[in-house]
């Protein structure tokens, strides 16, 4: 066992090396001094230059309109970077300091993921600020948000709560207005950091008042690795634009998955009728409307983000936890989560709004249960409903799952997509459990 875990420890339990792949050079000694998560908000405060209390909000955003003025009118008039430049290094003494556990503690005394969510969300946009930083001016000009939650993927099934986290990030790919940012999470093992999770995230770079896109420096890669992880990035972003096109939303299923929804239809028919409006389920079946959980949430000015909008981190995290009961509730045992997938900010959250989250079990195979949670809001005001997020989870139950059968056409639909994902991902997939 000892063998094994060390095996997967790629990095020692100095946190002062640079990313794999990231060509080393001289650095500013005060860049590598290596920060707690904590201090990752208030360094998010100070480049934005908001105060903490929710009154003075309105003065805030105020003094940010006369930052325009450091806007470049194009990418050319921007100075080139590198993936080190917006490297970093972001510990979470859980182990060290006992008094940060309760935090991010379960019942089942493991490490509460939607609180990891939280933290990949607010050091994805530290990362893409440390690489825009304009050295003239004290506070950025730009708003850098949250676009899309591209891929996360776990390598263990629970984390401790006992041990230190170790984050670390660069951004690997630059468009206009766009950045993709891959990051990495370590538990600390013995004397080892080992890796525990892999995460894409995708940021937007938006003027200063965030109304209108802005320009971001171009990133320029100094080795055959950093080459790599750039053309990755570019396949990402190919990916996702014909994963989008082929949309159920927008094409009709394939003829493999026509075939696949009738013969669920099929397998549902009551054998004692000649009907097709008698419906029976399988044996270890269960329909899908009957695999759904909801919520509300009143959004507080508590979880606002630094531009006073309610933090993306907070509905992954709200999201997340819906997920998670809803698995647990279908399977009957404890879920893991193994991916996260394609999460998309279409529309920003208001202070004070009401947001509704719904979940259901879209898809299962074996002891997986693939786990969508729309998520809609609602101002005091207007009774209009507006979707803001679609999350997709893939969970592991500790036992086979019953599979989940469709009704209605929406409800098939629901099922391809959530195949669709569930597809994408490699599976079997081994989680650690040391």
């Amino acid at each position: 066992m000892r063998r094994a875990a060390l095996r997967f420890c790629s990095l020692n339990k100095g946190l002062l090396i640079p990313g794999r792949g990231l060509t080393q050079g001289s650095q500013n000694p005060e860049k590598q001094r290596v920060i707690h998560m904590h201090e990752v908000r208030d360094k998010l405060r100070e480049i934005v230059g908001v105060s903490t209390n929710w009154r003075d909000h309105v003065k805030a955003m105020e003094e940010r309109k006369l930052l325009q003025s450091f806007l470049a009118e194009s990418q050319k008039g921007l100075p080139s970077r590198r993936m080190r430049d917006s490297y970093i290094e972001v510990l979470l003494p859980l182990g060290s300091q006992p008094e940060l556990r309760e935090k991010y503690l379960t019942v089942q005394n493991t490490i509460r993921f939607g609180r990891i969510l939280e933290d990949l969300d607010s050091l994805g946009v530290l990362i893409c600020y440390m690489h825009t930083r304009i050295h003239e001016a004290k506070m950025s000009p730009l708003s850098i948000v949250t676009a899309l939650v591209d891929k996360i993927d776990m390598q263990k099934m629970s984390l401790s709560p006992e041990q230190d986290i170790k984050f670390s990030g660069h951004v690997s790919w630059v468009g206009k207005t766009s950045m993709e940012v891959k990051m990495q999470m370590f538990q600390l093992h013995g004397n080892e950091f080992c890796p525990v999770l892999d995460a894409t995230f995708v940021m937007v770079a938006r003027d200063s008042e965030n109304k209108g896109p802005a320009f971001v420096n171009p990133l320029i890669p100094e080795s055959p690795e950093e080459e790599e992880l750039f053309r990755q990035g570019e396949l990402n972003k190919g990916r996702r634009v014909a994963f989008s096109a082929k949309s159920l939303l927008k094409m009709a299923p394939s003829a493999e998955e026509r075939s696949t929804i009738h013969e669920m239809f099929l397998h549902t028919l009551d054998p004692k009728t000649v009907s097709f409006q008698s419906r029976v389920l399988p044996p270890n079946a269960v329909w899908m409307e009957d695999s759904k959980l909801k919520s509300l949430e009143v959004c507080h000015p508590q979880e606002r983000n630094i531009f006073n909008r309610i933090f993306g981190g907070f509905l992954m995290r709200k999201a997340y936890e819906l997920g998670w009961a809803t698995a647990c509730n279908f399977g009957g045992s404890r879920p893991f989560v193994v991916a996260v997938d394609d999460i998309m900010f279409q529309k920003p959250v208001d202070v004070g709004s009401l947001l509704f989250l719904s979940s259901q079990v879209c898809f299962t195979q074996d002891n997986y249960i693939q786990v969508r949670v729309h998520s809609e809001v609602a101002s005091l005001e207007s009774k209009e409903h507006m979707t803001t997020n679609v999350f997709h989870f893939t969970f592991m139950s500790e036992k086979e799952v019953p599979l989940v059968f469709p009704r209605t056409y929406g409800e098939s639909m629901l099922y391809l997509d959530g195949k669709r994902h569930f597809s994408s991902m490699s599976v079997p997939v081994n989680l650690r459990r040391d």
